[in-house]
């Protein structure tokens, strides 16, 4: 896919639609989105900042040669009650004729062979661990049409049932999936794999000025922390908040104590509209955190319709900025506290999975 943008100051394009002759799917963006600045049918969103002279600029920072692994295991937290959806991977041999092939001679299958072969598959909850969210993760209903009635829209005005299918869309089939299976047909995560992600890290030490009290941080305390590290975000960066939440959830070895987690650490506070507005302007091209949301959830209560999510709802339906969740930040924190920096090179391509809405990854950062 080509990187592109709309010029300064260009008025947006509304979607065209996915084939030819399709009706635009968007007449209406919602305010302060990005829906149209980097072409009618982008699914990159603010990816598109890392050009690469800002990768060239992340490369920069490699001065030691030293790489830290943020992935916790993927088998973390453990159990199923952070999120009753998601369950903890499943491994499984595979089978040839009924013979699962784990320490298994290959004579069976190839004579004279001399081979032992191990060979397994999983069950996995695509964001149990560490994890990117796509911007299929997260719509909202919204009145993209412009004829007073909100539909499911996705990013750019991907449209639910069309676009992202799941058990009973008339699509589901096209798509190779079994009656009771999902797709997304546009903004899965696999464009994050095909469009790499690497870029520079630059990471925001919350857990430092906050240890692990459970504090809703705002644009003005954000600003305040910002200004006492020295931290200077720029637009292409993608920002790492590191709050201790995967120090604690490690410490507790595949047991979390719900309860405890719940009232754990720093998070952003999403109902912040300077704090949302903070994110727009910086031109941050993804905010990836060690704890299970980025954001404070359940959010402060407004009254009136809103999201659940604010934060995911900014991000991933209005800007198209990908959400990065439980994170192994701490000892690359350490690290960086410590030889006075805050950026790195972060190289973090997620599976290459057509038609997923999220996907684990193993982050590399490089200093």
């Amino acid at each position: 896919m080509t990187l592109h943008a709309t010029p300064s100051g260009a008025a947006p394009s509304s979607g065209t639609g996915a084939e030819p002759g399709a009706r635009p799917r968007w007449l209406r963006r919602p305010e302060g989105s990005t829906w149209g600045d980097f072409g009618p049918d982008d699914q990159l969103g603010r990816l598109n900042l890392i050009t690469p002279e800002r990768r060239r600029a992340a490369v920069a920072e490699v001065r030691e040669g030293l790489a830290f692994g943020l992935s916790v295991p993927l088998d973390y937290p453990g159990g199923s009650l952070l999120n009753p959806r998601r369950k903890p991977p499943q491994l499984r041999p595979t089978a040839l004729n009924g013979t699962p092939f784990m320490n298994q001679p290959l004579s069976l299958v190839v004579e004279r062979a001399t081979d032992v072969i191990c060979d397994d598959q999983v069950t996995l909850s695509l964001q149990y661990s560490t994890q990117w969210d796509s911007f299929a993760h997260v719509g909202s209903w919204f009145d993209a049409d412009g004829d007073g009635e909100p539909e499911k829209v996705y990013y750019n005005g991907y449209r639910a049932h069309e676009h992202i299918v799941g058990p009973g869309d008339r699509l589901l089939a096209a798509c190779g999936c079994g009656e009771d299976g999902s797709y997304a047909r546009a903004l899965g995560i696999a464009n994050f794999a095909e469009n790499p992600i690497q870029g520079r890290g630059v990471l925001v030490d919350l857990a430092a000025h906050c240890g692990r009290e459970r504090v809703f941080v705002d644009h003005a305390r954000l600003m305040r922390i910002l200004a006492d590290d020295g931290v200077v975000v720029e637009p292409g960066d993608l920002l790492l908040i590191h709050t201790g939440f995967a120090e604690a959830v490690l410490e507790m070895q595949r047991e979390p104590d719900a309860q405890v987690l719940h009232h754990a650490c720093a998070v952003l506070d999403g109902r912040d509209p300077a704090l949302l507005q903070w994110i727009s302007d910086s031109g941050v091209a993804a905010l990836c955190a060690d704890n299970y949301a980025v954001e404070g959830y359940p959010a402060r209560d407004v009254p009136g319709l809103r999201a659940a999510l604010p934060l995911h709802e900014h991000c991933l339906f209005k800007l198209g900025v990908p959400l990065g969740e439980l994170w192994r930040l701490g000892e690359l924190a350490t690290w960086l506290r410590a030889n006075g920096r805050s950026r790195c090179l972060l190289t973090a391509p997620p599976l290459c999975l057509p038609g997923a809405v999220g996907s684990p990854v193993t982050p590399v950062a490089t200093v």
